[in-house]
């Protein structure tokens, strides 16, 4: 069965953002996270896959299979040392 609901976009900070019921949410099961998908006809809300979360072991496969070179990375580019606090 197919149902269409009306919602307005509310100001969040400098973005916007939509107002989703709490029984719709635990309808679908929606906790914490959920996935905006691009369609042709719009935008699809759904949960996120369960399978799609990748353990670390396969996070670094994946990250060896794009050969990536690391070697240019700055390993201090964020912690807030300088050339002179050295």
């Amino acid at each position: 069965m197919r149902q269409t609901k009306d919602t307005k976009l509310i100001p969040i900070g400098n973005s916007q953002g939509i107002r989703i019921s709490k029984p719709l949410l635990q309808k679908y099961g929606f906790i914490g996270r959920l996935v905006l998908e691009e369609t042709d006809r719009g935008i699809l809300i759904r949960k996120p896959d369960e399978d799609n979360q990748f353990s670390w072991e396969e996070t670094f496969k994946a990250m060896a299979q794009e050969e990536e070179d690391w070697r240019d990375l700055e390993v201090t580019l964020m912690d807030g040392l300088t050339n002179d606090d050295a």
